[in-house]
This record gives structure tokens, C-alpha cells and sequence, in this order.
């Protein structure tokens, strides 16, 4: 299920809740277990339409996740993963439109230890 979190800047962050997640954390599994539940969200619950780049829209049906860093602190784990999806592409109506463009973004996850609520934000480069 996908929510919309409306902050500051007009930007929207999505969140989900993350359980199996939030139980393993501190385990040598919590990397699996994130890596299996935020690949088994369903199709727009992550962000991804904000991480195209060509003007697409970004296909989450089949993402793959890479687990890249984790922190945390006294409320929240935070965790930097990978993402490749496929983002479509629409063109001029020829044989092989749409096309299909395999792309990837840095994603930020952060879960709330207290409710498991796993709250998503596209990392940008400044």
C-alpha cells in the first residue's frame, strides 16, 4: 500500500510497513530480509518515478535491491540501498514502441523501530 508523506519542499515521500525487516535488524540475516521485502512491494510503492531518466515511467514490478550501507539511532534505522528497475519508455509509435531501459538510483529507507513503518526517499546528488 502506497502513502504519500507530503514534506516541506513539495517533494512526497512513500512508506510501508516493514516487520520482517525491523525483527531481523542486528541479525546477519536483516540484509536478506530487506533485500526480500522491499523486492516483494508491490508495482509503486517505492518512489521509483522520481528516479527516471528519460522522461519514463518507472516499471517496479521487478526490481532488484542492493543492500549499500545501514546506520542507525536511538528511533530510526537508516539504510542506503541500490535499486535497477526498468523504466518505459514511450516513442514515436514505431514496431518496438514502448522500449524498455534498464536504470538504477540510491535510495534512502528509513524504518521507524517503534512501528515498523518503512518511510522511502529518492537520494539526489547535490
Amino acid at each position: 500500500m502506497k502513502l504519500p508523506l507530503f514534506q516541506k519542499q513539495s517533494s512526497i515521500k512513500f512508506m510501508t510497513k516493514l516487520p520482517k525487516s525491523l525483527k531481523s535488524w542486528g541479525s546477519e540475516n536483516f540484509k536478506k530480509v530487506l533485500k526480500q521485502e522491499l523486492e516483494a512491494l508491490d508495482n509503486g510503492t517505492l518512489p521509483l518515478d522520481q528516479a527516471t531518466c528519460q522522461g519514463g515511467k518507472a516499471d517496479g514490478s521487478k526490481i532488484s535491491a542492493l543492500i549499500n550501507s545501514t546506520t542507525e539511532n536511538e528511533i530510526s534505522i537508516m539504510i542506503n540501498v541500490g535499486v535497477f528497475f526498468d523504466e518505459i519508455i514511450a516513442g514515436c509509435n514505431c514496431g518496438d514502441d514502448p522500449m524498455s531501459e534498464n536504470t538504477y538510483c540510491d535510495l534512502l529507507v528509513t524504518i521507524d523501530k517503534r512501528t515498523s513503518e518503512g518511510h522511502f526517499s529518492i537520494k539526489t546528488l547535490s
